[in-house]
């Protein structure tokens, strides 16, 4: 398999500084023992060759190379006892392993947990270089052992592993494809994420449909990186059909993504500027933040993946930071792409209390960190309502490229929302025919709904429609006017708390309205001055030093290869 000199050599150091036990969470256990075997016939790579044994629940222990099993190995216990009584240079890979670990410590085999304990001895200082390495879906690590336990973050299938498969399956299957190396490398760069079996079934399914392979297979790969989403059952992917046409004002904000869209193409490099890392959108309810990540999708043509924070905080104990977790791999795993977290501040506002024991901290350390250190092309875009309960170091530059504040629709905007649904909605029916959308309409309808938000403005439309329908007539200009009449707007409602918004964003945030939709005499928006905001705790950003700076004892007896 051809695999990175990275990767081998990564894993081989491991290997090599006699970690005891290696963790490895795949789905791809074919492939990961292939690496480690790869890995321990290769003297250039490891300097001691290692014969390679691999257990599992039923067979117990067998040969790597022969298949030779092994007797009296099934049981966990058992298979820990050869391996401590076998007098050969070895990597020993555990499949099953975790099924004895239990969940959050409960219904552990503690006498298998003390058996590992016992070894690591043998394993580190023994006269034979041997290695365990556990190779499991999930990632499940019993509390005692987790000072012993390395995790080795097991890589998808690069494209060179990818085009090979891809020609494989040309060859085996005496299809004579008229894809050239180009056409190839870009199929094998649109299946970037998925495991080497999906990118399998992605490859059969497009052979079957079209009788053969051609560019049109990359659809059929894209439906399948859907399926990995569905699956995790915490992100969902998002289908729009949105335009950037579709968003009414807001011009700053759509420019600054158009400005941005293919930056992570290979013409983009030509320019040595860095992938950007996200955006903030903030702001009143109802003005249009949902509806511009949904357009994104559009506007870049990339996957828009919707994070669901509820669903991160699941009831198992532990369970929510390896969700996060799973959620973040995903969106890597289909990168290039959008992610979406909707309303962020309901699941890291609660960052820092206690209720939760420390839950929130935690998930929130995790995001944050992959935020700032994050090397794969994932766009985050997150919206939120009350800026106010995000933790500070969310906010801080570096995070996010920029944080931009959606206000109340301008007068100018009103029209363009107004112009939007208006043409959505009345296009080419017969009872509107008595419609006309003019400038005069517009103007009208923008005056009669100062301090109404984009959702507002659209469920007047809505409304409009239902009240000639319900007398079965045509729609009159009359309909749209009493809509408004009986809408009472958040404006209204919710002033207190936009005032308090508006004061927030005043110093903190870029309008999402471009200058040229703001009128002096627009003065329903008029921003409250803000008292000099208070200097970002700069203590709170959790980076710098790991906590660890206790020296290592001298204990001898651990002979390295290096």
């Amino acid at each position: 398999m051809n695999f990175s000199t990275e990767i081998k050599n990564s894993l081989a150091n491991l290997f090599k500084a006699r970690f005891p036990y290696i963790y490895i969470p795949t789905w791809e256990e074919s492939r990961a023992c292939e690496l480690v075997k790869e890995i321990a016939k290769d003297e250039s790579v490891i300097k001691v060759v290692r014969k390679v044994y691999v257990w599992n629940q039923t067979d117990g222990f067998a040969d790597a190379e022969t298949g030779k099993k092994i007797s009296d190995t099934a049981t966990p216990i058992k298979g820990l006892e050869f391996v401590d009584k076998n007098n050969e240079n070895a990597i020993y890979i555990f499949k099953d392993l975790h099924n004895f670990f239990g969940v959050s410590n409960r219904n552990a085999d503690y006498a298998l947990i003390r058996k590992m304990r016992n070894l690591i001895p043998v394993l580190r200082e023994g006269q034979f270089r041997e290695n365990i390495v556990l190779v499991s879906p999930q990632l499940i690590i019993p509390e005692d052992m987790q000072k012993e336990i390395s995790v080795f973050e097991f890589p998808f299938p690069t494209v060179n592993e990818i085009y090979e498969l891809l020609n494989q399956m040309l060859a085996e299957n005496g299809i004579n494809s008229s894809l050239s190396d180009a056409d190839k490398v870009a199929l094998s760069k649109s299946a970037l994420g998925l495991t080497l079996q999906e990118a399998e079934n992605a490859f059969s399914r497009a052979i079957v449909k079209n009788k053969g392979l051609d560019k049109e297979a990359i659809g059929v790969i894209f439906e399948e990186k859907n399926q990995v989403i569905r699956k995790t059952g915490i992100l969902e992917f998002i289908k729009s059909d949105l335009d950037v046409a579709d968003i009414g004002g807001l011009e700053n904000l759509k420019n600054w993504l158009l400005k941005r869209k293919n930056s992570w193409s290979e013409s983009a490099k030509r320019y040595n500027i860095p992938a950007p890392k996200g955006v903030l959108i903030t702001g009143v309810p109802g003005c249009g933040k949902s509806l511009t990540a949904k357009a994104m999708s559009s506007i870049w043509q990339l996957p828009l993946l919707k994070l669901d924070m509820g669903k991160i905080f699941s009831g198992i104990v532990g369970s929510s930071e390896e969700n996060m977790r799973r959620a973040i791999a995903t969106a890597e795993a289909v990168s290039p792409s959008i992610l979406w977290v909707d309303e962020i501040e309901k699941g890291l506002g609660g960052t820092g209390s206690t209720g939760d024991s420390g839950t929130s901290t935690r998930v929130f350390g995790t995001f944050l960190t992959w935020m700032q250190e994050k090397t794969a092309p994932v766009f985050v875009i997150a919206t939120a309502n009350n800026i106010n309960s995000l933790p500070p170091e969310l906010l801080r530059k570096g995070r996010f490229d920029e944080i931009f504040f959606v206000d109340l629709p301008t007068l100018e905007e009103r029209k363009k929302i107004f112009e939007v649904h208006l043409k959505k909605r009345l296009s080419g029916i017969e009872v509107a025919r008595n419609i006309v959308i003019d400038s005069e309409f517009l103007e009208k309808l923008a005056l009669m709904t100062e301090g109404f938000v984009g959702a507002e403005i659209e469920q007047v439309v809505i409304t409009a429609l239902y009240e000639a329908f319900f007398n079965q007539r045509d729609i009159a200009k009359e309909d749209f006017y009493n809509a408004i009449e009986s809408t009472v707007p958040l404006s209204v409602t919710q002033k207190e708390s936009i005032m308090r918004l508006r004061e927030w964003a005043n110093v903190r945030a870029v309008s999402a309205t471009g200058c040229s939709d703001r009128q002096p005499a627009h003065t329903e928006q008029k921003p409250v001055s803000s008292p000099n905001p208070k200097p970002e705790d700069e203590s709170s950003d959790n980076s710098g030093s790991d906590g660890n700076d206790s020296m290592s004892s001298d204990r001898g007896g651990r002979i390295l290869d290096f």
